[in-house]
C-alpha cells in the first residue's frame, strides 16, 4: 500500500502555474485522475492544443512538484491536448490550410522521427486482435535475433496486459541511471522493460490515451538501452492511440504482424497491416501462429483453426510470409514457465521455426539500411 496521497499530490499541484493559463492547474481542473503505485505517481496535464508546446515547462514543474513530496519515488506526468471541433493545427487559429499529407504534390517532408540513442533499428509485433499469441511470438523472435548475433532488446508496450515478467521469468523494479534514466532488466541476454517491472501484477492500469502514450514514450526514451542492434516492441493488440502514436513517433524499421490462420483473426490482421502501410512503416512480413496442432502421443496432425490463411493474404496483398508456427505444448509450458523455447530447446523444431523468421526480418532490415545508404548523398573533395 503506498504510502502516498491524492490529497498530498493536490495541495502540492495546487502552486504549479503559468501565466498562459491565468492560475493553478488544480483551480483551473486540468489534472486527470491521479493513479499512485509503488509510490510512483501518473497523471495528465490537459491543455489547449494552441498551448500545448509552449506548456511543456509547467509539465516539468509538476512532475519536480510531485517529486518533491516525502516518499514519492518518480513521477509520470503527460500533458494531453485538447482540440475543439473544427479546429485546425495552426497556433493562431487563423485558417491556414494544413500541410500536404505525405506522398501528395507539393507536401513539405515529415519531420525526422528521434531515435533511440545507440540502437540502430526498432521493430513492432503487432496483432489485430488479442488472443494470437503475439507476445510468445515476440519473446521468442527477440531471442530468434539475438542467436543469430544480434545484440537485442524487447520492449513489453502492453500497458494494460504486460507479459514480459512472466514470459522470461524475471521481476523486480529497475534500477535509477542518473536520476531520470532507468536501467532495463536482463534475461537471457535481453535486455527487457515492462510496465510490469513497474507496478505490482494485479495493479489494473487505469488509464486513458495519453497517460498510455506517455507511459510507453517514457519506457523507450528513458530507459538506458545501451548499444544494441535493435528492440522489439510487443504492441498492444488492436489499432488504438498507443500502437498508433508508436507508429507515428517512433522511427520504426518495420513492422511483423501475428494472425491465426482463421479468417476472424485475418480480419483484424488485415486492420493493422493498413494502419503501418497509412503510417509509411514497412511491413517486415506475417507469422501465422498455432497454425496446426501435432498430437505429442499419436503424432496425427490437426488444422484445429484452418491452415494456410496467413500465406494466402501474405500473398494477396504482397507482404512476405516469414513462417508458420505450431500449437505445441512444449511452446506452451516453457512460456508458462518463463523459459522461451529458443533457449530452453535450442535444437528443437519450434527454436529452428524462430530462427529461421528471425533471420528474415535480419535481412530485410539490413537490405533496407543498405538501400538508405546507397540512396544518401555522398560529399567529396576532391
Amino acid at each position: 500500500m503506498s504510502s502516498v496521497t491524492k490529497e498530498a499530490v493536490l495541495e502540492q499541484l495546487a502552486g504549479v502555474s503559468h501565466p498562459a493559463i491565468g492560475g493553478d492547474i488544480v483551480s483551473k481542473n486540468m489534472i486527470s485522475d491521479i493513479f499512485i503505485a509503488d509510490d510512483k505517481v501518473y497523471f495528465s496535464i490537459t491543455v489547449p492544443a494552441a498551448l500545448a508546446q509552449k506548456l511543456e515547462p509547467l509539465r516539468m514543474a509538476a512532475e519536480q512538484a510531485v517529486t518533491s513530496i516525502t516518499g514519492v519515488k518518480g513521477a509520470m506526468v503527460a500533458l494531453t491536448a485538447e482540440k475543439k471541433p473544427g479546429a485546425t493545427d495552426s497556433p493562431q487559429g487563423n485558417g491556414t490550410p494544413p500541410r500536404a499529407p505525405a506522398g501528395e504534390p507539393g507536401k513539405q517532408p515529415a519531420p525526422a522521427k528521434p531515435g533511440v540513442p545507440g540502437v540502430a533499428s526498432i521493430i513492432a509485433v503487432a496483432s489485430g486482435k488479442g488472443g494470437v499469441g503475439k507476445s510468445t511470438t515476440a519473446v521468442n523472435l527477440a531471442l530468434g535475433l539475438q542467436s543469430i548475433g544480434l545484440k537485442v532488446g524487447i520492449l513489453d508496450a502492453d500497458i494494460y496486459g504486460p507479459s514480459m515478467p512472466r514470459l522470461l521469468n524475471v521481476t523486480g523494479r529497475p534500477e535509477e541511471v542518473g536520476g531520470r534514466m532507468l536501467k532495463p532488466k536482463e534475461a537471457y541476454g535481453l535486455k527487457v522493460m515492462s510496465m510490469g517491472f513497474l507496478v505490482a501484477e494485479d495493479t489494473p492500469m487505469i488509464w486513458r490515451g495519453p497517460m498510455v502514450v506517455s507511459a510507453l514514450t517514457q519506457m523507450l526514451r528513458e530507459v538506458d538501452w545501451g548499444t544494441l542492434d535493435v528492440i522489439v516492441v510487443d504492441m498492444p493488440p488492436g489499432t488504438g492511440d498507443a500502437q498508433l502514436t508508436l507508429a507515428q513517433k517512433v522511427p520504426l524499421a518495420g513492422a511483423v504482424i501475428v494472425s491465426t490462420p482463421q479468417d476472424l483473426a485475418l480480419i483484424d490482421a488485415r486492420k493493422g497491416l493498413n494502419m503501418f502501410k497509412k503510417v509509411d512503416v514497412p511491413l517486415l512480413g506475417l507469422i501465422e501462429n498455432m497454425s496446426y496442432f501435432q498430437c505429442p502421443s499419436c503424432g496425427e496432425r490437426s488444422d484445429i483453426f484452418g491452415h494456410g490463411g496467413a500465406r494466402d493474404e501474405a500473398e494477396k496483398i504482397n507482404v512476405p510470409f516469414l513462417g508458420a508456427v505450431p500449437l505445441h505444448m512444449d511452446i506452451r509450458e516453457n512460456s508458462d514457465a518463463g523459459t522461451p523455447v529458443v533457449v530452453s530447446q535450442p535444437d528443437g523444431p519450434h527454436a529452428r521455426i524462430y530462427r529461421e523468421m528471425a533471420t528474415k526480418v535480419r535481412d530485410q532490415i539490413f537490405e533496407s539500411q543498405a538501400a538508405l545508404d546507397t540512396a544518401a548523398p555522398r560529399i567529396v573533395f576532391e
